[in-house]
């Protein structure tokens, strides 16, 4: 018997019981695969905040990577904080990222075209400027989930954490109207309370417990190039269509250059979007878009060859909000999924905020923008 039950081994999951499990609470992670499974295995392992809009997710954002650059004492996942340089191709999108660094009112330093090189000496020429943010990391998405999965485990003196792997959730255990535990491949496992941290499968196990979230995937490929020898890029770099693509609700194709270096020496190359449900076949006209949009950013980039690809499926929420916190149309369920391509960069607050409520603290942030029932009140 658990106090608390996390469905979902990814980051988000992950994080949700570390800080349950440093609370004091004895936490089980319940996942159909392995660790880092699903989104989180294919994501890069963007800490930012440079892309939020200023509001409930800026705010999450911002706790957030307070708790990243604590967690980074653990060593093991490749915390790197980089930070981050938005470039704007024309002067009134140099004005636009300017306005919107102003009302996020974090760090960060407005660059001007003739300064670019000072920061990324590969950049192309004919850039109007960009703005630099210092906030933003990274890490490595799979050896961060893994790593908090770890410590949580080794929390003595406070909770316990256990694993069970390759258990899929195939209803729940209930007790009168309140959640109880959930039925799994592997046979029941009961506990007060059940978070629901599933990724873009948060929508299929909120319905075995009857309700709706509507959380839809939004796929996305990435581009590895071989191991350079000398670093080409030291900080993540994209164009401002970036921050628009995230803000979108289109369900077709959009791309946007995001280029950043790995500690072995490879070059990840993003980014698309499109809602193509959980379709995983290789689109070679969208690899060729991002590889252009990339040699069109660094132009050194074309010399360096291409030697793998990867998707994934970012937990996409109508209003581009995460759900996290209880659900009160279910007793004893807590919602912890939804973060669309922030999952890792917010995981940590994520985690933190519902080891507050589980134990019946204040929590650092108002989940009120967060709430699961939201998109009924909408609908009605």
């Amino acid at each position: 018997m658990s106090d608390v039950i996390v469905v979902g081994a990814g980051v988000v999951g992950a994080a949700c019981a570390y800080y349950a499990a440093r609370a004091g609470l004895d936490v089980t992670v319940v996942d159909r695969g392995p660790v880092a499974g699903g989104t989180t295995g294919s994501g890069e392992g963007n800490v930012l905040v440079s892309d939020k809009e200023p509001g409930p997710e800026l705010e999450l954002a911002l706790l957030s990577n307070r708790l990243w650059r604590s967690l980074a004492d653990l060593g093991g996942f490749e915390f790197e904080p980089k930070g981050g340089l938005v470039v704007a191709e024309t002067g009134e999108v140099q004005r636009q990222l300017a306005e919107l660094a102003a009302k996020q009112d974090v760090e960060h330093t407005l660059v001007p075209a003739e300064s670019l090189r000072d920061y990324e000496p590969h950049l192309a020429e004919g850039l109007a400027g960009g703005v630099y943010y210092p906030g933003d990391a990274q890490v490595q998405p799979m050896l961060a989930a893994a790593r908090l999965l770890r410590h949580g485990a080794d929390s003595f003196g406070h909770g316990t954490l256990r694993l069970r792997l390759g258990a899929a959730v195939t209803g729940f255990v209930r007790r009168g109207d309140r959640i109880a535990g959930v039925r799994t491949s592997q046979g029941d496992v009961l506990g007060d309370a059940v978070i629901n941290a599933a990724g873009t499968w948060g929508g299929e196990v909120a319905a075995l417990a009857g309700v709706d979230l509507p959380i839809l995937p939004r796929r996305g490929f990435i581009l590895v190039t071989e191991p350079l020898p000398e670093p080409l890029i030291r900080h993540k770099v994209y164009t401002a269509a970036y921050v628009t693509n995230v803000a979108s609700d289109s369900e077709g194709l959009e791309t946007s250059a995001v280029v950043e270096g790995t500690p072995a020496g490879t070059v990840l190359i993003g980014a698309s979007r499109e809602r193509v449900g959980f379709d995983r076949t290789t689109s070679v006209p969208v690899l060729a878009r991002l590889a252009e949009q990339a040699v069109a950013l660094f132009p050194a980039l074309r010399e360096v060859r291409a030697i793998r690809s990867y998707c994934g499926f970012r937990p996409y929420c109508p209003d581009h909000l995460p759900v996290i916190g209880a659900d009160p149309r279910v007793p004893g369920l807590y919602h912890a999924c939804g973060h669309e391509g922030a999952g890792i960069g917010l995981a940590p607050a994520t985690g933190h905020l519902l080891a507050q409520m589980l134990t019946g603290s204040p929590t650092d942030l108002d989940l009120r923008p967060f709430r699961p029932d939201r998109f009924a009140e909408e609908s009605s």
